[in-house]
């Protein structure tokens, strides 16, 4: 058996490469960013060939920074940003089209027709109802403006796939097509109800079967790295994973009731709700209802909340507003004053959260002479709570499971201030983990069950430790008081581009 496992997040805005021990401790750590571009505003996009190639170079500095040797490496895991499109030709092993990235904005209209077609119709089976995230508007979008991939398509040269799909198939020399069920979710072609592709739906989008990954669940394919490509070595490829499902396991969310939350680019809260779909849950709430990862013969499921500007909001204020050099400025800032003044900042750089609202767009409101940068970057951090609340409290009403605490992870989770305010506007502790890149280590901890470096889920559960816990200290009136201030802030950011 291998000494270590290397797990890679392939995230938005880079690639981070970590290597674990049996004890889950790090050995490693390798991260590099690639190029963000945007051709148009409200658009992203992202050059799969350079993503693969820093992934490449990150998992050599990862085990040459490690004094690790190839031969003791007992398999990867990859997690990665869903929704983002990768095609490419399956003879040249290049991208044919820049990953359209899941902020991007460009299918707003055709997101807001469908949603006028379908209703909520497809809610329940596909998990979430249409919006800018969504893979299948996107694939149809390349389709219809560029001819050339078309025609790729239908000469069966061009494949698709998620970041993961095209790592994995690079990786094995092409041998392998696949993706996980979790990375489906929120993309609007799959069917949660029968862990397949939607037939209505590739057809309602143009999207030929024949050009999908092969869905698997996570854990069940087996596939090792070519090693004309992976340095020399055959390592098995043991578990894929959506990047904030990966995180729920790297948190040890393997029990109903149990849920965490990501600050990173965007914000995501991920909730185990147990063995069965959950059902009878109103698509206006705008949770993903999908797959959760799990090494057992049991399917699980989970409940997400999501927001596109979470940390970006604080790497706005630094690099756009000019306002901090720093996210920890930001944070001594927002601790230098009592309150936020009265103003609120609503990030809705790329909509409103869980895409309930594309046509909004940021908005700073209750700005008085006496406001400043300090209540901008106070009001910045709380936006960050405030997003993860509304998703919360849907949760709480409609999962049937009872939440006693959150636990949190990604780079603001290293923020105090951002961890006491949400447990004060949640009501309920949050919880900070020793290891907070908890996507790589979920998506290791995956592979390592798949491979038997660990025994079972309960085996790397009992690997996970707080660092540190945030007790609530508002009460029930003045976090509704503070939720009201939101509500209202977030009323004037919506419509804005209609």
């Amino acid at each position: 058996m291998g000494k270590y496992i290397i797990g890679i997040d392939a995230g938005t805005t880079g690639i981070r490469a970590i290597a674990f021990d049996h004890d889950a401790n790090v050995l490693s750590n390798a991260y590099s960013e690639f190029t963000q571009y945007f051709p148009e505003p409200g658009w992203v996009e992202h050059d799969a060939d350079e993503i693969f190639d820093v992934t490449m170079a990150m998992i050599e500095k990862c085990v040459k920074d490690g004094g690790l040797s190839f031969d003791d490496l007992a398999a990867i895991g990859i997690t990665n940003q869903r929704e983002t499109t990768v095609l490419w030709n399956k003879n040249t092993g290049k991208a044919v089209y820049h990953s359209i990235v899941w902020q991007d904005m460009r299918t707003a209209d055709r997101v807001t027709a469908f949603n006028e077609k379908y209703g909520d119709s497809k809610y329940a089976t596909a998990g979430s109802n249409a919006m800018t995230n969504s893979t299948g508007p996107k694939i149809e979008w390349i389709m219809e403006h560029a001819p050339e991939v078309k025609k790729g398509i239908e000469d069966g040269e061009v494949l698709y796939g998620w970041v993961d799909t095209w790592l994995i198939w690079k990786l094995s020399g092409g041998k392998a097509h696949v993706t996980d069920f979790t990375n489906t979710a929120g993309t609007l072609l799959g069917d949660i109800t029968k862990l397949d592709y939607d037939e209505e739906l590739l057809k309602e989008f143009g999207i030929p079967r024949s050009i999908l990954p092969e869905l698997t669940i996570t854990g069940k394919f087996a596939v090792d790295t070519d090693p004309d490509v992976f340095f020399g070595h055959a390592v098995p490829i043991a578990a894929s994973a959506g990047d904030q499902t990966a995180a729920a396991i790297g948190q040890a969310c393997i029990k109903p009731g149990m849920i965490k939350n990501t600050y990173g680019t965007g914000s995501f809260i991920v909730l185990n709700a147990g063995e069965n779909l959950p059902q009878n849950i109103p698509a206006s709430t705008g949770l993903f209802i999908e797959t959760a990862n799990d090494i057992t013969d049991k399917q699980h499921y989970a409940l997400e909340g999501f927001a596109n500007v979470s940390g970006s909001a604080i790497q706005w204020l630094r690099d756009g507003a000019g306002v901090v050099t720093n996210a920890k400025e930001a944070e001594e800032l927002a601790n230098s004053v009592e309150d936020n003044g009265g103003v609120y900042f609503v990030p809705a750089f790329a909509g409103l959260p869980n895409g309930s609202d594309p046509y909004a767009r940021g908005t700073i409101i209750g700005i008085t002479r006496g406001t400043t940068k300090a209540h901008l970057c106070r009001a910045a951090i709380e936006a960050m709570a405030y997003q993860v609340a509304e998703s919360f409290n849907a949760m709480a009403e409609y999962a049937g499971v009872e939440i006693r605490s959150v636990r949190a992870d990604g780079g603001g989770a290293q923020n105090d201030f951002l961890c006491q305010f949400q447990a004060d506007i949640l009501g309920v502790p949050v919880e900070r983990p020793v290891i907070t890149e908890t996507t790589c280590l979920g998506v290791a901890f995956l592979a390592g069950v798949a491979t038997g470096f660990w025994k079972d889920m309960d085996e790397v559960a009992s690997k996970w430790q707080c660092e540190k816990r945030f007790e609530p200290r508002l009460t029930a009136d003045e976090r509704k008081k503070l939720m009201d201030g939101w509500n209202k802030a977030v009323a004037h950011a919506s419509g804005w581009l209609k």
